[in-house]
C-alpha cells in the first residue's frame, strides 16, 4: 500500500430487534403550530423584548459612561505628567512646553533667556597678505634656461582674515559695550560685533583701561553712515550692572560667551570659588599682566569666553570673565563688575579711564623678600628698580613727594599694607589731585610723608 493509500473509513450499523416497528420512525410536527398552543407564549415573548431594549438602553449609558470617565482621567494624567511628556489619544499629539524641575532651574532658564540678546561677539578682521608657491630658475638670467628649479614664495595680493575673537555685552541702549582690554588690545585691526539676532555692526575702541584688563567699544555709527547711509536699528537690548561687594563664596552664578570663538551664546553654570584673588594673566602672546582682587569660579570659561558676562540669578551682571588655567579644570576669574560700573562712568564723563598714580616700581614683602634682603619688616613695599625702569618714575607724585629708591612704604593713610590689602588696591580708591599720607621705613627709620596723586590713563 502507497504511503498516502488510507483504508477506507466506514461505520457498521445494526438492527435491533427489540425496538417496536412502531417506534422506529419518528413521526415529524411543526415547531410554530405547537409554540403557538402553549398557554405561556405571550408571556415569554414580552420578557425577551423586554430584556432586549432594557439591554440596548443599559449598555449606550454604561458606555457612555465610561468613555466619560476615561477622558476625564486621561486629562488628569496628562497634566500630572512632567514637561516634555507626549501623550497619544487617537491619532492626535499633544505635547507640552519644558517645566523647569527647580526653582534655581528655572532662574537660570530666565536669565539666559533675558540676558542672551545683550550679549555679542567681537571679531578681529584684518587684511593679510596671500603667498603662493612658485619654481624658478636662478641661471636663467646668466647662462639662459637651465634644468634647475628653486622653490619659493611669491606674495599674491591680500585676503581679509578672521584673526582673533572674543565676548562683550551691551551696558546702554546707544551701543556701548563692555569687553576684555586683551581682546581689543590692538589698534591695526578692524573690529565687527556681532549681535544675538545674526546682524552685525562696525565697532570702535573707546577706552582701554590701563590697570584692569578691560575695555569699552562702541557700536561705529559713522562707518555705517558712511558704507550704507543707515543706522542700526536702536535702542539695543543692555544688561542690568549688579554689586559685586555683596558677593559670597558659593553663590550660583552663570557665564555666557562666544566659546572657542565659534559657539555663539555658550551658558555655563556654577558657583563663586573664591574671591579677592590676584593672578598673573596671558594671552599667549606677549600681552602679561597681574589682576588683583578677582572673583574665581568653576563655571566654565573657554577661550573666547573673555569678555562676557558672569551673573547671578537675578539676572545681575557680577563681574566680566576674563581669564582660565590652562593646567586646571573648572578654575576661571572674572573682574568685579564694581570696576566696570567706575570704568563706563568716567568714559562717560572724561571720555577716557584714568587712575590716582603714585609712580613707584616695587615688590610686595614678604618673609621670603625679607630674608634676601634682610629688612627688619615682613610688610608692606620696597622700592626697587628694574632692568629698564627707575624705582621712582621720574617727575611723579612720588618724586614730588620725596620718596626715594629702597625705602619701604608700610602703611597709606593709616592702613597697614599687606599682601591681601595691597598699595595698587589702596591707591584705586582715590582720583587723580587726591593727597595721601604715607608712612615709610628708611635705613631703619620711620618718616611720614605727603604725597599729591597724579593721573595715570592709556
Amino acid at each position: 500500500m502507497a504511503l498516502y493509500d488510507l483504508p477506507k473509513f466506514s461505520i457498521q450499523t445494526q438492527k435491533r430487534s427489540d425496538v417496536e416497528p412502531s417506534k422506529k420512525k419518528i413521526k415529524e410536527k411543526k415547531f410554530w403550530p405547537e409554540f403557538q398552543q402553549s398557554r405561556v407564549t405571550p408571556f415569554l415573548l414580552g420578557v425577551i423584548l423586554f430584556s432586549t431594549l432594557f439591554g440596548f438602553i443599559g449598555g449606550g449609558i454604561i458606555g457612555g459612561y465610561s468613555y466619560w470617565k476615561v477622558s476625564q482621567e486621561l486629562k488628569i494624567l496628562q497634566a500630572s505628567i512632567p514637561g516634555g511628556a507626549r501623550i497619544i489619544e487617537k491619532n492626535t499629539i499633544i505635547e507640552k512646553e519644558y517645566i523647569p524641575q527647580t526653582s534655581q532651574e528655572e532662574r537660570i532658564i530666565s536669565v539666559v533667556a533675558e540676558v542672551s540678546p545683550a550679549v555679542v561677539s567681537i571679531i578681529l578682521t584684518k587684511d593679510e597678505p596671500v603667498f603662493e608657491r612658485i619654481f624658478s630658475d636662478p641661471f636663467e638670467e646668466f647662462f639662459g634656461p637651465s634644468p634647475f628649479q628653486v622653490p619659493e614664495l611669491r606674495q599674491r595680493g591680500t585676503e581679509r582674515r578672521e584673526i582673533g575673537g572674543g565676548s562683550g555685552f551691551f551696558v546702554s541702549a546707544d551701543g556701548m559695550i563692555v569687553t576684555n582690554r586683551h581682546v581689543v588690545l590692538r589698534d591695526d585691526v578692524d573690529y565687527t560685533v556681532l549681535t544675538n539676532d545674526g546682524n552685525s555692526y562696525p565697532a570702535k575702541v573707546l577706552a582701554r583701561d590701563p590697570i584692569q584688563d578691560l575695555a569699552l567699544i562702541e557700536i561705529d555709527r559713522e562707518s555705517i553712515v558712511s558704507a550704507g547711509g543707515t543706522l542700526p536699528v536702536t535702542p539695543f537690548p543692555f544688561v542690568k550692572l549688579g554689586n559685586s561687594d555683596t558677593l559670597k563664596i558659593g553663590q550660583t552664578v552663570i557665564a555666557i560667551g562666544n566659546a572657542l570663538g565659534e559657539f555663539r551664546n555658550t551658558v555655563s553654570t556654577g558657583v563663586i570659588s573664591g574671591l579677592g584673588r590676584t593672578i598673573t594673566a596671558s594671552d599667549g602672546s606677549n600681552f602679561v599682566e597681574t589682576i588683583e582682587d578677582v572673583i574665581q569660579t568653576d563655571a566654565a570659561i573657554n577661550r573666547g569666553n573673555s569678555g562676557g558676562p558672569l551673573l547671578n540669578l537675578a539676572g545681575e551682571v557680577i563681574g566680566v570673565n576674563t581669564a582660565t588655567v590652562l593646567q586646571a579644570q573648572s578654575i576661571g576669574f572674572a573682574i568685579p563688575v564694581n570696576k566696570v560700573k567706575r570704568d563706563v562712568e568716567q568714559v562717560r564723563e572724561f571720555g577716557k579711564i584714568v587712575y590716582a598714580f603714585l609712580g613707584v616700581r616695587y615688590v610686595a614683602v614678604t618673609q621670603q623678600v625679607q630674608e634676601a634682603e634682610e629688612l627688619p619688616v615682613d610688610y608692606g613695599v620696597l622700592i626697587l628698580e628694574g632692568e629698564s625702569e627707575p624705582g621712582i618714575m621720574p617727575d611723579s607724585a612720588a618724586e614730588k613727594a620725596g620718596l626715594k629708591e629702597h625705602d619701604i612704604i608700610l602703611e597709606l593713610n593709616g592702613e597697614k599694607i599687606t599682601r591681601e590689602n595691597s598699595l595698587a588696591k589702596l591707591i584705586q580708591r582715590f582720583d587723580p589731585g587726591d593727597m595721601i599720607i604715607l608712612k615709610i621705613l628708611r635705613d631703619t627709620q620711620e618718616q611720614v610723608l605727603v604725597a599729591t596723586l597724579g593721573e595715570r590713563s592709556e
